[in-house]
């Protein structure tokens, strides 16, 4: 087995009879075989699960940091192959879209590796299954299992056949934008500065708060945005503030002194 002769040392987790069924109801919905399952497992062993195990059994992140590399080359060489009349800069960008944790979380979900995956009791109690950024991390170790177990080739074609449908999103403008990045572009190429974020509040109980965030560019407002962390509710305010300023909707802009004063 190649497991037991080249990896043992990574100290992938025991696989009982009924985990064992888990790991073949997986591949059959994802499509793969695996020669080693113990490889497979190992891939869905979060840090927290190995920590409550006082590390007597491995976790996910070498794996992860392989299967990143794996997904990278495989997405380059196939907008390399196949977008052949697109400058770099545009490979780049549609790259970083597909690769993206929330395009990579929602693929997880489709192979609902958050069935799957072995976590501490507190990352569950935390709703760890639920994680975008544990998600993708899972499905890059998932990958870079595959790449050991099978080689180049399996790994790509698994890696393919949930990707392209995510590349084909983004070439129809029908992907998740990221529109923190779009919002600095526009107002670093119009205005010469940066957009800065302010969290205006937050509501609800600790284990589920709102948080609520404007975005000031120059003298103009825009917002609030809502989300169930930062992050997501500055993404919310820079699809308003976007979307203002590019045009395409002006409906939930507020402003607060003169726009044109910008820059």
């Amino acid at each position: 087995m190649l497991f037991g002769k080249n990896y043992a040392d990574l100290q992938p987790p025991p696989i009982s009879s009924g985990r064992r069924k888990e790991l073949q109801l997986f591949e059959k919905h994802a499509g793969i075989r695996f020669r080693s399952p113990e490889l497979l497992n190992l891939a869905f062993s979060h840090r927290s699960y190995a920590n409550e195990n006082q590390n007597e059994v491995g976790n996910n992140e070498k794996l992860e940091f392989l299967g990143d590399s794996v997904l990278g080359l495989v997405v380059s060489e196939y907008l390399f192959e196949t977008l052949t009349d697109r400058a770099e800069g545009d490979l780049a960008k549609i790259k970083s879209f597909v690769v993206s944790e929330d395009s990579l979380a929602a693929i997880s979900r489709v192979l609902k590796i958050d069935n799957f995956i072995l976590i501490g009791k507190g990352e569950e109690y935390s709703g760890g299954r639920s994680k975008k950024a544990l998600l993708a991390d899972a499905l890059e170790a998932v990958i870079g299992a595959c790449f050991l177990d099978s080689g180049f080739r399996t790994a790509k074609k698994f890696t393919l056949k949930y990707l392209v449908p995510e590349i084909n999103k983004v070439l129809e403008n029908k992907h998740r934008k990221d529109y923190k990045t779009l919002l600095q572009e526009l107002v670093q190429k119009q205005f010469k500065t940066y957009p800065k974020y302010v969290m205006v509040k937050k509501t609800g109980p600790d284990h589920s708060k709102t948080f609520w965030m404007d975005v000031r560019v120059g003298d103009a407002i825009y917002g609030p945005g809502k989300g169930r962390n930062k992050k997501s509710a500055e993404q919310s305010a820079a699809r308003v503030a976007f979307e203002a300023l590019s045009g395409t909707d002006d409906s939930s802009t507020r402003t607060a002194g003169k726009s044109s004063a910008v820059g």
